[in-house]
């Protein structure tokens, strides 16, 4: 089979290869997956550059954290799949989603509705349960609250913007530029602050008052969640998802904020808060996820496609600035 891997990390356009490679057989517990569609996800990326904590890699290694597929062949020991039944794949463990067939744990694989198209079931988990995750259920902010996030042009940011909406609860999205704020409003977000016209402590507290913000979600870090954390209320709860700029959070950049009140600063990963939850857990998330994405809240926006013979210019597309939607690898473009 073809499957796209790398030897060391770097740049994804420069390490990835797509090589011919043996088909796995799945153990007992394993399910082989022939894929049809895999997204380009920024964990993806800093998997390969080496900045993923989560997972290490067993070099050469497989790329592809998520997917969608039907199901190859079955472990001997595995219940509830058959062959030919269409999944959602999460291949967190080890990635290998960039192939033409993956080997993934029983429990790792979701079967999923008809009517969901392969193009919405490819990036069915990873952004919207992060999403219902951080909103719903670790930060479980009430109804008519205010929050703020950055990075809100992205695809998971907008995705936050409509579930907020949904969910009665009003949203400061923070942008690079105002160029990015009208196209946010018209998608539901209540306030759009630009970073580059000033402090955004000093902003959110002009929208919401002087005494600040509950609660924040932050995949930035650097100067960015500095000032996030410093508009945060005294009994303030911000989630840190990601580190775009490299650069830390300075949380003792004020006094004021580490001498008084009862702020929490708290690292949210996707991988670490699903492992913790029980099989009835994980199946009502799996339904919020179904629900919304049906009601249109939770949708992916429509992706370009890429073959994986094309996988250096697919990874520098995923990054390129201003796209929307995902970047979608196929085994072979139609």
């Amino acid at each position: 089979m073809r499957a796209i891997q790398f030897d060391r990390y770097g740049e994804p356009a420069q390490v990835l290869t797509l090589r011919e490679v043996s088909r796995p057989d799945p153990l007992d517990e394993e399910v082989r997956v022939r894929i049809l569609a895999s997204p380009i996800n920024p964990s993806d990326l800093l998997f390969i550059r080496g900045l993923y904590a989560g997972v290490q890699p067993s070099f050469p290694a497989p790329a592809g954290f998520e997917g969608v597929g039907l199901v190859d062949v079955p472990g001997r020991h595995t219940h509830g799949f058959a062959r030919g039944q269409r999944v959602a794949v999460l291949n967190g463990e080890k990635g290998g989603n960039w192939a033409e067939y993956a080997i993934v744990s029983e429990s790792r694989l979701f079967a999923v509705p008809d009517d969901l198209s392969n193009e919405q079931v490819a990036s069915f988990f990873i952004n919207p349960a992060s999403a219902i995750a951080m909103i719903r259920h670790v930060l479980a902010v009430p109804r008519g609250s205010w929050l703020l996030q950055s990075a809100a042009s992205s695809e998971l940011g907008r995705m936050i913007i409509k579930l907020a909406r949904h969910d009665g609860i009003r949203t400061i999205n923070v942008v690079r530029r105002r160029s990015s704020m009208a196209e946010l409003e018209q998608l539901g977000a209540d306030a759009v602050i630009a970073s580059e016209e000033g402090p955004i402590d000093e902003q959110v507290r002009r929208i919401v008052g002087l005494q600040g913000i509950k609660y924040a979600i932050d995949p930035v870090a650097g100067d960015t969640g500095t000032q996030m954390y410093q508009a945060l209320s005294d009994d303030g709860h911000m989630l840190v998802y990601g580190s775009l700029t490299g650069e830390p959070i300075r949380v003792g950049a004020d006094p004021r904020f580490i001498l008084s009140g009862n702020r929490i600063l708290e690292v949210y990963w996707l991988g670490y808060w699903l492992s913790r939850l029980d099989d009835a857990a994980r199946r009502n998330l799996f339904g919020e996820i179904v629900t919304l994405i049906r009601e249109g809240v939770l949708g992916t926006a429509r992706a370009l496609t890429f073959s994986l013979d094309e996988i250096g210019a697919a990874v520098k597309q995923a990054e390129a600035k201003g796209r929307q939607g995902k970047v979608l690898l196929v085994p072979e473009k139609q």
